[in-house]
């Protein structure tokens, strides 16, 4: 028997990432991001954070993806952020830049 591909075996818990962030305090988001990500975020971009979110060919596309982004980003920069941390970052982000319905 062929073992399964991690991806198949985070399915799961990708299908409760959506509803986390429908619940999430956006105003909580932005404390953290602006704790744990804007400064990264200027250095990236020459100063103008804020350019992560808003330049052509942005590489996300709904709800899903951007908790994904954001518990990527908690993990390499070990935020030490639970799931529900990360829900609220990723809402802050939904409300202020990305508008995603789905």
């Amino acid at each position: 028997m062929r073992p399964l591909p991690l991806f198949a075996l985070l399915l799961p818990l990708l299908a409760h990432a959506t509803p986390e962030l429908d619940k999430a305090n956006p105003t909580t988001g932005k404390a953290l991001h602006e704790k744990n990500c804007t400064s990264c975020h200027q250095r990236m971009y020459g100063g103008d954070g804020s350019k992560m979110y808003t330049r052509d060919g942005r590489m996300l596309n709904d709800k899903t993806e951007l908790m994904q982004r954001v518990a990527a980003c908690s993990a390499q920069n070990n935020t030490g952020w639970f799931p529900d941390e990360e829900a609220h970052v990723a809402a802050y982000l939904n409300q202020q830049y990305y508008h995603f319905t789905k």
